[in-house]
């Protein structure tokens, strides 16, 4: 498999590959967000989500893969701290604003620096087209914010902390997103990598914030549907991480962080139908324009 991969590297398939696994994030990232958003407290979400998928991996990483090259270990130790910041930023991002306000402009401010990224460190760059893509992606991103700063009634105090937030999350998704992808191509093998990170990052950190949130809160959640949510979780962040991960060894960077931000039309249907939040016209309207801009990215390349 890894030789497979390999092989598709700077190809058309592997260019094709790339774009389907990119999509495939897209969705699963949206799904991703719901979970950690949902009925439970987002902090002890992402705490069962990561302890579950950080179980998961284990013995990929001890007994299966081929062990990381001694490079690595500073490159995970980059790794583990970018995403710490992320998942902290994140954490507070959804206890502040609801899930199709916070999301979008998370999901949607990462592509424009991961793109300034992908020129810095892998030297990639975009052409007139694909530039204009990412300003409709933006016209979209910030016509939402301030949609939302016009309209929303309910929370207003936490509103704009929500959305400085979530600009700040969206800086720290741009990051991971550009450092995972100078992981991956570290490594001789992909599946290193990733049975790696997801070891790391499972079990060293939320699981451990999370338990103790938990223990702290007179109303606890119960044990069984939390874990539930977190094993769901687990799968879902295997196929979603890992897909957008290959997919940055596998073609463009900045092409495949900005193709994945069509997760907001995901999120925004997600919001409605399973967490019950209103959306209206005109923020899918916004949504979409993201969406949009992302396509024009893809297809102007």
């Amino acid at each position: 498999m890894s030789d497979w991969l390999i092989s598709l590297e700077g190809t058309a398939q592997g260019k094709n590959l790339a774009l389907a696994l990119a999509l495939l994030a897209a969705f699963l990232h949206a799904l991703f967000g719901a979970l950690q958003k949902g009925r439970h407290d987002p902090w002890m979400s992402r705490g069962a989500i990561d302890l579950s998928y950080g179980v998961m991996a284990a013995p990929f990483a001890l007994f299966v893969v081929p062990w990381p090259e001694p490079h690595m270990w500073p490159i995970f130790a980059g790794v583990y701290l970018i995403h710490v910041g992320y998942k902290i930023l994140q954490g507070f991002a959804y206890t502040k604003g609801a899930y199709t306000v916070v999301y979008p402009v998370v999901r949607g401010t990462g592509p424009l620096f991961a793109v300034i990224g992908a020129y810095l460190i892998f030297g990639e760059t975009f052409s007139v087209g694909q530039w204009l893509g990412v300003g409709i992606l933006l016209a979209g991103i910030y016509g939402l914010a301030l949609y939302n700063l016009r309209t929303i009634t309910v929370d207003r105090a936490t509103l704009v902390p929500a959305l400085w937030l979530a600009v700040a999350t969206g800086l720290f998704v741009a990051l991971y997103t550009t450092y995972d992808a100078y992981g991956i191509r570290a490594t001789a093998d992909p599946f290193t990598f990733l049975a790696w990170f997801f070891f790391i990052d499972g079990l060293f950190f939320m699981p451990w914030v999370a338990g103790y949130m938990w223990l702290r809160n007179p109303d606890r959640p119960a044990i069984g549907p939390l874990m539930t949510r977190g094993v769901i979780g687990g799968f879902v962040a295997f196929f979603s991480f890992g897909s957008i991960m290959v997919a940055t060894r596998l073609d463009k960077v900045g092409e495949a962080a900005v193709l994945r931000e069509t997760s907001t039309v995901f999120a925004a249907l997600i919001g409605w139908l399973v967490l019950g939040e209103k959306v209206g016209p005109r923020r899918l309207v916004l949504m979409a324009l993201i969406a949009a801009g992302a396509v024009v990215v893809e297809f102007a390349g």
